[in-house]
């Protein structure tokens, strides 16, 4: 339910915002229950994904939408699917009942021409919302996501300025993230909490450090690093196999997390020493830093160099679909990010209905008795519960 590795990251959350704290703590517990009964079922999710649109701004070399070999660049019809506000607003109004999470991404969220709109929604049904953007639409909309609400603001980040840029293959970006953090950080008072996010890369992993520095810049109550999510050829046959057998449906958004792990870039014992050189750093400016998942050493040098990579500090079983659930731009509430499985739609049923139908039992069931997919031990999904 909360894995032992994650115990001091969610302690950091739970000092920083209390009661949240305790209501994820309790409807996990319930979830975690529900899994154990081997039933199927679940209760009402602790948190919910809207996908606002999967246009984006950028093409970041390691995205697996838009990036190198990203999957939306190959389906460019998909950009053409979002739902009206007004649709968002029933979809919120449907599932205030119970209370959940909300986190808003993409894609870019910010690109959604009603996002302020529907924050401020979400915010009058009284629900913790959260935005992951790239940064690239802080000045904006800084201010207005301040005065709306928003609990919290995930920023990508990637490194310092040079670094970054480069990463992003816009030059002039980082300084352009930089006004607009300045700018939320002029309006806020206790609130929206800025936490930076940055994946590990081939590109950026032998300078994590630079990250702590722009962190204290940025006034940012906390930095993530997030290790790189991939898969290899032969994993993703794996994974092809298991869900066109199983589920008779495709696993075609992991297409574009394929690399070569063999010619992958990333020395997992270079990163270690890294990754102590980042903690040792932390601690001197008092500065949260976390690593996720929080593989140990030994972990991290199979992930990055091993075929066969499974967590030994993990518990190896997918939690997710009894606690999460993702709404994508057409309406359809799916159990899993890369998984074309579909529970049902939300714009023609209530979410309790679809959450618990034939096809979402039978989902968790064949999820548990697996305990999880090939390509799960590359999801930071599975570290997460």
């Amino acid at each position: 339910m909360l894995p032992f590795r994650n115990i001091k990251r969610n302690l950091y959350k739970a000092l920083q915002q209390p009661l949240y704290a305790v209501r994820v703590f309790y409807r996990r517990l319930l979830s975690y229950i529900k899994y154990k009964s081997h039933g199927g079922r679940s209760f009402p999710p602790e948190a919910i994904t809207l996908f606002l649109t999967y246009r984006c701004n950028l093409e970041c070399k390691m995205c697996g939408q838009w990036g190198e070999s990203g999957v939306t660049k190959k389906d460019l019809n998909k950009t053409r699917k979002e739902l009206s506000l007004e649709a968002w607003k029933k979809i919120v109004e449907d599932i205030a009942e119970f209370r959940p999470n909300i986190t808003l991404f993409g894609g870019e969220p910010l690109i959604y021409k009603d996002v302020i709109e529907l924050i401020e929604y979400i915010k009058l049904k009284k629900l913790h919302c959260i935005i992951i953007t790239n940064g690239t639409m802080l000045e904006k909309y800084g201010k207005e996501l301040v005065e709306v609400g928003v609990d919290e603001i995930n920023l990508s980040i990637d490194g310092d300025e040079k670094l970054h840029d480069y990463i992003r293959g816009v030059p002039g970006l980082f300084s352009k993230i930089s006004r607009g953090v300045e700018l939320v950080n002029r309006y806020k008072k206790k609130k929206p909490l800025l936490n930076l996010q940055c994946t590990i890369t081939p590109y950026n992993y032998l300078y994590l450090d630079r990250l702590v520095d722009v962190g204290k810049s940025f006034n940012a109550d906390s930095l993530t690093f997030h290790h790189y999510i991939f898969i290899t050829e032969e994993l993703y046959s794996r994974q092809e196999k298991v869900t066109t057998e199983l589920l008779k449906v495709t696993s075609f958004d992991w297409s574009g997390f394929i690399r070569n792990v063999c010619n992958l870039g990333i020395d997992g014992e270079v990163l270690c020493k890294v990754i102590s050189r980042v903690r040792r750093l932390s601690r001197n400016n008092k500065f949260f830093v976390n690593f996720y998942p929080n593989f140990d050493e030994k972990e991290i040098i199979e992930y990055y160099s091993s075929l066969h990579f499974i967590s030994r500090t993990y518990p190896q079983r997918c939690l997710s679909p009894w606690i999460v659930g993702y709404i994508f731009p057409d309406g359809e509430l799916r159990p899993c990010l890369n998984i074309n499985y579909s529970f049902g739609n939300v714009c023609n049923q209530k979410f309790k209905e679809v959450w618990n139908n034939e096809k979402a039992v039978f989902f968790r069931r064949v999820l548990r008795k697996m305990r999880f997919f090939p390509a799960c031990v590359r999801c930071t999904e599975l570290y997460r519960y």
